[in-house]
């Protein structure tokens, strides 16, 4: 690739070398990270490219995109040439990398393991700032039939009410749940509550001849599953 200056406008770049014009004739995914933010940015200021703006960006922040995806617009705006309305448009395409995540929740896919059921809703709470309790119902053959988010707190914790767990499984007509909460700490090991109140919902999920089969604890891109640690 030609070398050229950061404050140099993008639009007087060769043409095979402008991040929109290599994206239409070579595929988004031959981009770099920060080429695809420089798309989303626009144009640059009379000091750096819009590419550099994205490289600044993803400097700022460890080349992460998890990272990113927890940033509220006025943090994107500390990077001078990144204001209100380009912040918007980063955040909008992050959330939609996110839903796509997601989209697999839509079928009726089954649950055999930790793994399949963090891949239905992990990614959910994998950026969030606050903690959330969320529920992945199943029926009879473990598939999913749904979700629920329960509570949603600060950054220490949040209040679950079984109430509101099993009254959200009846209406589903779920036969079992996967409980979900994040530590926004980053560390996904359970605490002593976090284990009191699995068993808690297990022994009242009884009752109603519900199953309680897993609690996983969402942290970045970590968790931990309290069954396959033999809390369950």
């Amino acid at each position: 690739m030609e070398s050229y200056s950061k404050n140099q406008p993008i639009h007087q770049w060769a043409e095979n070398d402008r991040p929109r014009e290599k994206l239409l004739f070579q595929g988004a995914r031959n981009l770099s990270e920060a080429e695809l933010l420089a798309i989303l940015i626009g144009s640059g200021t009379r000091e750096c490219s819009a590419l550099e703006l994205g490289r600044k960006l993803l400097q700022r922040y460890d080349q992460d995109l998890h990272q990113l995806a927890r940033l509220q617009a006025k943090e994107f705006q500390q990077i001078k040439g990144i204001g209100k309305a380009r912040a918007v448009v980063i955040m909008a395409a992050l959330e939609l990398g996110r839903r796509r995540q997601l989209a697999s929740t839509r079928k009726r896919i089954i649950i055999r393991s930790s793994k399949d059921a963090y891949n239905c809703l992990g990614p959910n709470l994998a950026d969030l700032q606050q903690e959330e309790f969320w529920i992945l119902l199943l029926n009879r053959a473990n598939q999913v039939i749904g979700r629920e988010q329960i509570s949603k707190g600060g950054i220490a914790g949040t209040v679950v009410d079984a109430k509101l767990v099993f009254r959200a499984c009846l209406m589903a007509g779920a036969c079992s749940m996967i409980l979900f909460h994040n530590h926004p700490s980053g560390n996904p090991r359970p605490s002593q509550a976090d284990i009191d109140l699995t068993r808690k919902l297990k022994k009242g999920a009884q009752q109603l001849d519900l199953v309680v089969l897993d609690h996983l604890i969402i942290a970045g891109q970590e968790y931990t599953s309290l069954a396959d640690e033999g809390h369950i």
